[in-house]
C-alpha cells in the first residue's frame, strides 16, 4: 500500500456507522501495519464470583472461530511472518496483530472474526482453565509479584481494583462457558471499544475494510464502576522463607485524568524511576542495601497507587523502609533541585520519543490514548506538557501524595506483627 499525502494529518479519528471509535497512525516510511481491538472493560468490571473472566476470555478468542480454528488462525500469520498476541489489565483488554502492510486485510479478517464470533468451546475452557491455573500459581512462587499484588489489595481493600487480574484459583476454577458468554456479550460492544491501526496505511481504506467486517451486536457504553472506599490496610505480612525481605510500599495516589499526572511522572522518576533517582543512589549505590529498588505509578479512572518496591535482606528491612520514608518526605518539603527537574524531564521526553519508532508502539499509543482519554494527543503536545513541568507543580505531587493511604506489604520470613512499629515510623515521615 502507498502511504497518504504527505500534506495530511498522520492520525485520523472518526466513528464508524457500526459505533466502533477508529484512529489510524499514517507511517509511510515504513512496511508493516499493526492492528490492535481495544475493549473498554478489565478486572475491576468483573464480578466477584467470575473474577478472571476478561483474563479467561484473551486466552479463549485466540482459540478460533466455528469456521476459523487456531491452527489455522496460527498458520495464517506463520506464512505471512506475522504475529498476535493479547493482554488484560484491570480496566481494558487488548488484542493485536503486525504484520506487514501488504496483509492487512488477512489481520483484519483474523480479528474481525475471533472478535465478533468467537467459539468459545466448553472444551477449550477447559482446557485454557489449566492452563491459567498454572499462572496463578507460577505469580504465587513470585515474591516479587506477589509483595505487589498484596500491596495493591491493601491500597483497595474490598475493591476490584485490588484483585490480580488472573483472578483467584478458586474463582478461574468455578468459571462456567455461561460465565464467559455473558461477560462477552456485555461488554463486547461497539460502544465499548476502540480499533486502533498504525504503519503504511490509508485511512479511508482502514475505515471502510472495518466497517465491512463488523459483525457483532449494536450498542454498549463503557462500564459503570465504583469509585473505591478512601481507606486501605496499613500493614500486609506474607510468611515465607525467602532469603530475601521483598517490600512494597503503596500509596494512593492520583486517576489518569487529573492534571497533575505530568507531575506526578516527573516525581516518580525522581523518586525511583531509573538509575539516577535518588532511591536507586541511596539505598543500591551508596549504601548497598539492595539489589533492586524502584517505584512505578499506576493511573485508574478514579484512584491510582504509586508503589516503591525492593528487594533486601530481611535484617535490612527497617533500614531501607527508613530511606524511602525520609526521601518521600524529603520530597514533599523540599520538592526537587534544577538538576533532577531536568534529567527526569530528559528521560520522560526519550522515552515518549523511543516508544513511537514502530508501528506496535504507535498503534498501542493511539489506541490506548482514544480508550482511556477520549483523544489522542500529538507527541509534540505531550511534550510540551512534560517540559511545562516546574519544581513547585513537582513538589505539590509530593505533598498530595504524603496525604495519601498507603500499605505496606512484605513477603519474607517475618511474623505478622513485625512491621507495626515500622508503620507508625512511615506515618509520622510523612504526616
Amino acid at each position: 500500500m502507498s502511504g497518504r499525502r504527505a500534506d495530511a494529518p498522520a492520525t485520523s479519528v472518526e466513528t464508524l456507522p457500526c459505533g466502533l471509535r477508529l484512529v489510524t497512525e499514517a507511517m509511510s516510511e515504513v512496511h508493516s501495519v499493526a492492528i490492535g481491538f481495544w475493549v473498554g472493560s478489565g478486572s475491576r468490571d468483573e464480578p466477584e464470583q467470575v473474577a478472571g473472566a476478561s483474563h479467561f476470555l484473551e486466552h479463549l478468542l485466540f482459540k478460533g472461530t466455528p469456521q476459523l480454528s487456531a491452527a489455522a488462525i496460527a498458520e495464517a500469520l506463520d506464512e505471512v511472518g506475522g504475529d498476535c498476541n493479547a493482554y488484560t489489565t484491570k480496566e481494558y483488554t487488548t488484542f493485536f496483530v503486525r504484520l506487514l502492510a501488504e496483509h492487512l486485510s488477512l489481520g483484519l479478517d483474523i480479528l474481525s472474526q475471533i472478535m465478533w464470533d468467537p467459539a468459545l468451546r466448553p472444551a477449550d475452557l477447559e482446557s485454557e482453565r489449566t492452563v491459567i491455573q498454572d499462572e496463578i500459581r507460577m505469580h504465587a512462587d513470585e515474591p516479587a509479584d506477589l509483595v505487589v499484588e498484596r500491596c495493591l489489595a491493601g491500597l483497595f481493600p474490598g475493591h476490584p481494583l485490588g484483585r490480580d487480574a488472573l483472578g483467584t484459583a478458586q474463582s478461574v476454577g468455578a468459571i462456567t462457558t455461561d460465565d464467559v458468554r455473558g461477560f462477552f456479550a456485555q461488554h463486547y460492544r461497539p460502544g465499548n471499544m476502540v480499533v486502533s491501526v498504525a504503519g503504511r496505511l490509508r485511512h479511508e481504506e482502514v475505515a471502510a475494510a472495518v466497517q465491512a467486517r463488523f459483525a457483532g451486536p449494536p450498542g454498549g457504553g463503557p462500564p459503570e464502576r465504583r469509585r473505591p472506599e478512601d481507606r486501605s490496610e496499613p500493614v500486609v505480612v506474607v510468611s515465607r522463607p525467602t532469603e530475601q525481605a521483598h517490600l512494597a510500599l503503596g500509596m494512593r495516589c492520583i486517576a489518569r485524568a487529573d492534571e497533575d499526572r505530568w507531575a506526578f511522572s516527573v516525581l516518580n522518576q525522581v523518586l525511583g524511576g531509573g538509575m539516577s533517582s535518588r532511591l536507586f543512589q541511596k539505598v543500591r549505590e551508596q549504601r548497598g542495601l539492595a539489589y533492586s529498588i524502584g517505584s512505578e505509578r499506576l493511573a485508574f479512572e478514579d484512584a491510582g497507587s504509586l508503589c516503591v518496591v525492593a528487594g533486601t535482606a530481611p535484617e535490612r528491612a527497617e533500614e531501607v523502609l527508613s530511606i524511602v520514608a525520609g526521601e518521600l518526605g524529603t520530597l514533599a518539603a523540599d520538592g526537587v533541585s534544577e538538576r533532577e527537574l531536568a534529567v527526569a524531564k530528559g528521560n520522560l521526553r526519550a522515552e515518549v520519543l523511543l516508544a513511537i519508532e514502530d508501528s506496535g508502539a504507535r498503534m498501542s499509543r493511539v489506541g490506548s490514548a482514544l480508550l482511556l482519554h477520549g483523544e489522542v494527543k500529538t507527541v509534540e503536545e505531550i511534550l510540551g506538557l512534560i517540559e511545562s513541568v516546574g519544581r513547585d507543580d513537582v513538589r505539590r505531587a509530593a505533598q498530595r501524595l504524603a496525604g495519601e493511604p498507603r500499605t505496606l506489604a512484605v513477603v519474607g520470613p517475618f511474623g505478622q506483627g513485625d512491621f507495626d512499629h515500622v508503620v507508625s515510623g512511615l506515618a509520622a515521615h510523612l504526616a
